[in-house]
């Protein structure tokens, strides 16, 4: 194991035990046992440190998404790395992407099974990632009312989705169309 791969491993487990605030030179110094100015012999600083952050938690997505045969499966397996990994998807999700420093297709492999399974209609692709974000977070931030029944808000998503890449017509549903 390389020196940086220890120090992206301490920091992870300063993420997910504390969170994003927790990850900071200093404190990632004393978990490795080293002096803070030690830490820049490895890395530019903390930037660079959440870009690998970053980039482990894509690459372990694409990883979880890539056996999905549908769009429910797809749903399936981002929510529960979502849930298994709540701090390093905020790292990813909630914060913006260091991709000047991410290793080149990291992001695109990770968007890759739901760009397929939308047809290959980016717009489509992006349009139920941002609304799977957002049952997400909500469920993340215990938002939904005791008892909800958040799996029928991901089916509900699902099908509605579903229902529009069935229409060859191109013709909006109706419950979808503007007064």
């Amino acid at each position: 194991m390389s020196r940086l791969e220890e120090i992206v491993d301490a920091a992870q487990r300063l993420l997910e035990d504390e969170g994003p605030g927790a990850v900071s030179m200093r404190r990632l110094a004393a978990e490795l046992g080293i002096q803070a100015p030690s830490l820049y012999k490895h890395v530019d600083g903390k930037d660079r440190i959440e870009a690998e952050l970053q980039e482990r938690a894509l690459t372990e997505l694409a990883a979880a998404l890539q056996p999905a045969a549908d769009l429910r499966d797809l749903a399936h397996a981002y929510r529960q790395w979502a849930l298994l990994h709540p701090r390093l998807y905020e790292l990813t999700a909630r914060r913006p992407l260091h991709r000047d420093q991410l290793r080149d297709g990291v992001e695109t492999a990770a968007s890759a099974r739901l760009v397929a399974l939308s047809g290959g209609d980016v717009d489509r692709a992006r349009a139920l990632w941002a609304a799977a974000h957002g049952l997400v977070d909500l469920e993340l931030a215990h938002r939904f009312p005791e008892g909800a029944d958040v799996q029928a808000a991901w089916d509900a998503l699902v099908a509605a989705f579903d229902r529009v890449a069935d229409r060859e017509d191109g013709e909006l549903d109706p419950l979808c169309r503007q007064p």
